[in-house]
């Protein structure tokens, strides 16, 4: 675990040194061209709070939780999110988000030690109008679970289920629920089947100069298990440009009003979201 923290904190370091000299160019730069360059970032962050936005991204989060069974244990999880519109017609998009995790747990047993490895791939595909009217976006489509995570880290199952999204923007606001159940269909049979519920409603508030709040619960409803993990995590991002790339910027905390036995107390999270405007 001190491994993977220490590869975290070399990402985060290194991405801290171009940022650090983007805020100072920022800071001395009077030109006529800064409300554009403002406007610009501030529609951005007005995007990335849209999950079907028509705008290709690639999202590093890293996510820290602790505390996991009697051992206290931590985890650290590297989810790699990108999204890719696809044009369908004159008047759809299919918006594609993967979720690929990369875990590095700690012993939470004492003398059972820790692990790493893959996680299982979550991968959802909504329809979504081009078009938003009234400030009200929405999209529908499946959501596809693949178990290409190492064992511990695995369902062992292939799943499939609906998702959906639906959100309103307007005057810096951006409200908005995700949703979708996945069920097993497939896989190692003598694992238990996969029936969860995933809920996260979210509230965005972004400023002018693209600073972004944002406060959501990650639920997740384990129904072959009846348990709840309900993590509410508040984050503060900001749009800026290196070079010519513009990076988001984020860093949040969670806490766990719901967990199963066993489960993290709190947690802690980073992303740097690469953006590629269409």
């Amino acid at each position: 675990m001190r491994r993977a923290i220490s590869v975290a904190s070399s990402v985060f370091l290194m991405l801290a040194a171009p940022l650090a000299q983007a805020q100072e160019d920022e800071a001395v730069s009077v030109t006529g061209d800064a409300p554009a360059e403002q406007s610009s970032s501030a529609g951005l962050a007005e995007q990335l709070a849209n999950p079907v936005a028509n705008l290709i991204s690639v999202p590093l989060q890293f996510n820290y939780d602790c505390c996991y069974g009697p051992a206290d244990g931590d985890r650290l999880t590297v989810n790699v999110q990108p999204v890719i519109p696809f044009s369908v017609g004159e008047d759809w998009n299919l918006i594609t988000r993967t979720i690929v995790p990369i875990i590095t747990q700690g012993e939470t047993v004492q003398g059972a030690g820790g692990m790493s490895g893959l996680g299982d791939v979550v991968q959802s595909f909504f329809l979504s109008p081009k078009e938003a009217k009234n400030g009200l976006v929405w999209g529908v489509g499946p959501a596809i679970l693949y178990p290409t995570g190492k064992t511990g880290f695995s369902a062992e199952k292939w799943g499939a289920g609906p998702t959906a999204v639906v959100l309103k923007q307007g005057g810096g606001m951006t409200y908005g629920l995700l949703a979708n159940h996945i069920w097993s269909f497939a896989g190692d049979s003598i694992e238990p089947g996969v029936s969860a519920t995933f809920i996260q409603p979210f509230v965005t508030k972004t400023l002018p100069d693209s600073t972004a709040f944002t406060i959501n619960t990650e639920t997740t409803r384990d129904w072959k298990r009846d348990t709840w993990t309900v993590p509410i995590n508040f984050v503060v991002s900001h749009v800026y440009s290196v070079g010519k790339q513009p990076i988001s910027l984020a860093v949040g905390a969670r806490y766990y009003a719901e967990r199963p036995e066993g489960g993290p107390n709190w947690g802690a999270r980073f992303v740097a979201t690469f953006l590629f405007p269409q």
